[in-house]
């Protein structure tokens, strides 16, 4: 019987469970080494899933960290939430004057920049011909061109700090395509693309740049795929079929991956597109 490629991007377990300890401390034993006390950090798409998760832990390590969306009432929540060392600021990143607004305020109350994370996305999901070229840019729009505009007005910033470091979120579905999700992976691939080639223009400047790809992770942004995969007990049986680890990820699993590439412990990695996937790449 022939396999269906899975993909998507964010999940948590289902038919097998994920481990129960706390993923966004360091150690079993929760201790924290403060890898990122003097980092200063902007994140976008940073109010719910894997975005939420990504602050939750900078904070844990000592980061000061300005996040944006396009939720403005979520966002002042989370940010209320998670303490002084948080700011929340609004943000379409489809629009490169919102962009530029906010990257220049969040430096400023950050007092700098050392870690720019762009996390925003959006998924639409069909069959090719039942999507409309509407639904194409806006996919474009917010998940490659908001990267673009990211870059550009954190770059000089990052400059003005001796050098820094850039994550971008990707997706499995950027390296490995699923039916119903053409546009989002060939956004996704954008990324990657952006990536790896920002990273060798950034070099000289002691920038470093790297995308993370995570696999299924059990949140309600990837309920369009799910629609079309024809509901969750389908999506279940395809992901404990096809993902090595026989479940889904869940987000603070793949924020650890956020605070290395924030630290400088990653200061030898660069232009690089890692997968946290449970296996499933490779599967």
């Amino acid at each position: 019987m022939k396999r269906t490629p899975l993909i998507p991007r964010f999940a948590e377990p289902r038919a097998v469970k994920a481990p129960a300890r706390d993923h966004c401390s360091n150690n079993g034993d929760r201790r924290v080494k403060q890898r990122l006390s003097s980092k200063r950090i902007i994140i976008t798409g940073a109010v719910n899933n894997i975005g939420k998760a990504a602050v939750e832990a900078f904070i844990l390590e000592g980061a000061k960290v300005v996040i944006g969306d396009i939720d403005a009432e979520r966002g002042s929540a989370v940010a209320a939430e998670l303490g002084a060392n948080v700011r929340f600021i609004a943000v379409d990143v489809s629009r490169e004057e919102s962009v530029a607004d906010f990257i220049n305020d969040g430096a400023a109350w950050l007092g700098g920049l050392d870690v720019l994370a762009q996390n925003a996305g959006v998924m639409t999901s069909g069959d090719i011909t039942a999507l409309d070229a509407a639904a194409f840019d806006r996919v474009f729009a917010v998940n490659v061109r908001g990267l673009f505009f990211g870059a550009k007005h954190a770059v000089p910033h990052l400059r003005q700090s001796g050098g820094g470091s850039i994550i971008n979120t990707a997706s499995l579905a950027g390296k490995r395509g699923q039916p119903g999700l053409t546009v989002y992976s060939a956004s996704k691939g954008a990324v990657i693309a952006f990536g790896t080639t920002l990273a060798l223009e950034l070099a000289p400047s002691n920038i470093r740049v790297n995308t993370i790809c995570p696999g299924w992770v059990d949140t309600a942004f990837n309920d369009p795929i799910v629609g079309f995969m024809g509901g969750r007990a389908t999506q279940d049986d395809k992901v404990a079929t096809f993902v090595p680890l026989g479940r889904q990820g869940r987000p603070a699993e793949i924020a650890p991956l956020f605070v290395f590439l924030a630290s400088d412990e990653s200061s030898y990695v660069n232009a690089q597109a890692l997968l946290a996937d449970g296996g499933a790449f490779n599967s």
